[in-house]
């Protein structure tokens, strides 16, 4: 039997990975279509960003869902997925309509409790042999997810709230930015070995520097605001966005995973993206709520 000769002309050459073992051109294709989604919307359809974020985190609750099932903690996904885009979605329709008498932050409220409500009731069909678990999986993914990130919803329909947004948005690209290159450069002491290793006390520098002179000048050119406000605000924007980056570590390697999924070719999961913004946007809306007046 005459066997085929094979030469380089007819060998496929695998993706091309970065040093992170990762599809690059997937990487790249992926990341320019999630980048040109948000300025697309933010700069002409402020509701598409809002649909967007909403399935965005309906994603990262199907993500949780499946992750915490690997170590035996089932949550009620379907109305947690409900709950989630009701919540994001609702929130700004209430922040921006003129006839409804429902404060946005108060609906959050009453949709999240009712959220937590048809979790637990959905539960009851299971019986009592690890109801406690399964429904601390819920309400922490109802913590986690939705509560948080609705708050995006409030920055946006707040008084100039397409510049709050990318405020926030900026200081924590900004904080991601510098940490990876300070830590490149100068890492040397980690900072949470045992829960993310690569992270450096000097990456963390990097990080307070960049989202202090972003902050400073988002402050100054799009919310018109002291620059004073704005160094603040890019301070705490790192410190909790680092804290967020932190918690989605922790929850990986408690259940025994690299990534929360393959939703994204070349990036993993969506909660792989959302991690630091979404522990940073509560923060975010409540210190520009407070610190940034309406016009």
């Amino acid at each position: 039997m005459s066997q085929e000769k094979i030469s380089p002309s007819n060998v496929t050459p695998p993706p091309k990975t970065s040093r992170a073992g990762r599809n690059l051109p997937a990487a790249i294709g992926v990341g320019v279509a999630l980048f040109g989604s948000v300025v697309v919307t933010l700069a002409w359809w402020n509701w598409g960003f809002v649909l967007f974020v909403a399935v965005a985190l309906s994603l990262g609750v199907v993500e949780l869902h499946r992750a915490m099932a690997r170590i035996g903690a089932r949550s009620e996904v379907a109305p947690l997925v409900v709950g989630t885009l009701a919540s994001v979605i609702g929130a700004y329709h209430a922040g921006q309509s003129s006839t409804t008498n429902l404060p946005a932050n108060s609906l959050i409220i009453g949709l999240l409790a009712l959220t937590s409500l048809g979790c637990l009731v959905m539960r009851l069909s299971r019986g009592a042999e690890g109801f406690v678990r399964d429904a601390s999986a819920s309400l922490f993914t109802l913590a986690y997810v939705p509560l948080m990130g609705s708050t995006v919803s409030l920055m946006l329909a707040d008084d100039n709230g397409r510049a709050r947004i990318i405020t926030f948005l900026l200081c924590v690209i900004a904080s991601d930015t510098g940490g990876y290159i300070a830590g490149v450069l100068f890492g040397k002491h980690p900072m949470a070995p045992k829960v993310s290793p690569k992270k450096t006390w000097e990456g963390f520098v990097g990080s307070v520097t960049a989202g202090m002179l972003l902050g400073a000048a988002c402050s100054h050119w799009l919310l018109h605001a002291s620059w004073l406000v704005g160094m603040l605000l890019g301070v705490l924007l790192v410190a909790f966005g680092t804290a967020g980056d932190l918690v989605e570590s922790m929850v990986k390697r408690d259940v025994g995973i690299k990534d929360m999924s393959s939703f994204l070719p070349g990036h993993g999961g969506v909660m792989d993206r959302l991690d630091s913004l979404l522990v940073a946007a509560p923060v975010a809306w409540f210190a520009m709520f407070m610190m940034v007046p309406a016009a």
